[in-house]
């Protein structure tokens, strides 16, 4: 997500109620096309300042202010040497054994031609048409809307990109469906996947069970726990389902290990913008129709664009996919949303950009929490309950990270402004979980 010219990361804090909302728990990526010069500000790391398309030196190396057009073909430039390298300046790239290159620039070659091959792209557009059922509504949340009003009766008009609604219940199908018709264009017999919450999971089992081919999901032995109903979808689908010690990131690192004693026959099917390249130059592709749709959508229901774009950021897949079409429109706010916890000061969080350093891991170089994290469920629960009392939508835990912000985000905002927040996924898998922690809530 480096190339968005202004993508601010904001991080949701909840020491004792909701909302509590602070400053210095937050994180800008800021390319926006007014300002003097991109860059990205960690905030308490002063002065270190990370720029997102090229290096500090090259944008102070000149007297003259940076012109609109500069930005815009840097953003292009970063855009093409994405696709071909998988970098963003430092960031990304391919950090493996040198046999595993090989596999993996096979794989980004074949990638490229199925961007361009008609053939591929009209039953890719027929799959997602007919097996996820896109395109997903831009829903006008009325109840949402009404309930952000001011004393005056004025506020945002808030939309809900309907990703909740695809094929499995999340917008994770529409990578996993493309990736799946990849492995079997290239003659793969096994795909392997790892999945944390479940959702790719389940969505990488559906489409291996279309199109025939043998799945494996790694999923930690945490998540496994958490996520049973999901864990059923995948034996269901036909998948077999491999338990491993941890959660998330343990699975991720199994899948690979065992990608890379089959290469010949396995196909590592990533979910997340993850890993070396091309794997979340496939991802970033194949979820840009959240974008592509939200666009059009905007047009005819309101002949413009979108004000605000929110979605919550966890590994980026979602984010990517609704951001990625508004990089070069510098009249749309992106706004990504991070899990703070207990506060990004403490160890309890998941706020990657806000206090991640710099490493690798995975195959690719990128910001990390290289110690202990951890999520506080109650704001994001708050979010889910209202979304449901009002709206009669269930939205997964993940999304509500994105709807919890709108509390801080709508009194800022001019009357009849149009914010767009990304429901990415239903919460049918969290309601056991939420019902859970509110019944601990409960005065005893």
């Amino acid at each position: 997500m480096a190339c968005t010219k202004y993508l601010h990361i904001s991080s949701i804090h909840h020491p004792n109620h909701f909302p509590l909302f602070k400053t210095k728990f937050s994180t800008i990526l800021n390319l926006n096309l007014n300002l003097n010069f991109p860059r990205r500000i960690v905030e308490n790391k002063a002065p270190t300042v990370y720029n997102s398309i090229i290096s500090h030196e090259t944008w102070t190396s000149t007297d003259r202010p940076i012109r609109r057009s500069d930005i815009k073909r840097l953003i292009d430039q970063t855009d093409e040497n994405f696709l071909r390298t998988g970098k963003f300046g430092r960031y990304g790239g391919i950090f493996v054994p040198e046999t595993l290159v090989i596999s993996l620039n096979k794989l980004a070659d074949e990638f490229q031609l199925t961007l361009y091959d008609p053939k591929f792209q009209a039953e890719l557009a027929i799959a997602l048409r007919d097996f996820v059922g896109r395109e997903t509504p831009l829903y006008f949340a009325r109840g949402l809307t009404d309930h952000y009003k001011n004393s005056n009766g004025q506020g945002p008009d808030i939309y809900l990109k309907r990703e909740d609604l695809n094929h499995t219940g999340a917008h994770k199908i529409n990578n996993a469906i493309a990736q799946v018709m990849l492995a079997k264009r290239i003659g793969r017999k096994n795909v392997v996947a790892a999945t944390g919450a479940g959702q790719h999971g389940v969505a990488t089992a559906a489409a291996c069970a279309k199109l025939s081919l043998d799945c494996t999901i790694f999923m930690g032995n945490v998540d496994i726990e958490r996520q049973s109903s999901n864990v059923l979808q995948m034996k269901l689908f036909g998948a077999q389902v491999k338990p491993v010690e941890g959660t998330f990131k343990d699975a991720t690192s199994e899948a690979i290990r065992t990608w890379v004693e089959d290469l010949d026959n396995s196909y590592y099917l990533a979910g997340t913008a993850v890993g070396p390249h091309p794997c979340p130059a496939m991802v970033r592709e194949f979820q840009s129709v959240i974008g592509k749709e939200t666009r059009k959508q905007a047009l005819e229901k309101w002949g413009g664009k979108p004000d605000v774009i929110v979605a919550c950021v966890g590994t980026g897949s979602n984010a990517l996919g609704i951001f990625h079409e508004f990089v070069r429109d510098k009249d749309v706010r992106l706004i990504g949303v991070e899990a703070a916890g207990t506060g990004i000061d403490g160890a309890k969080h998941s706020a990657t950009l806000a206090r991640g350093e710099v490493g690798v891991y995975h195959g690719a170089m990128s910001y990390l929490l290289q110690d202990d994290e951890g999520q506080i469920i109650s704001p994001h629960s708050i979010a889910y309950s209202l979304l449901c009392r009002i709206e009669g939508i269930v939205p997964a835990l993940e999304a509500a990270h994105a709807l919890a912000y709108l509390d801080k985000l709508c009194p800022t905002l001019p009357d009849g402004s149009k914010v767009v927040v990304n429901c990415s996924g239903r919460g049918d898998k969290d309601v056991a979980t939420v019902f859970q922690y509110e019944q601990e809530q409960q005065p005893q």
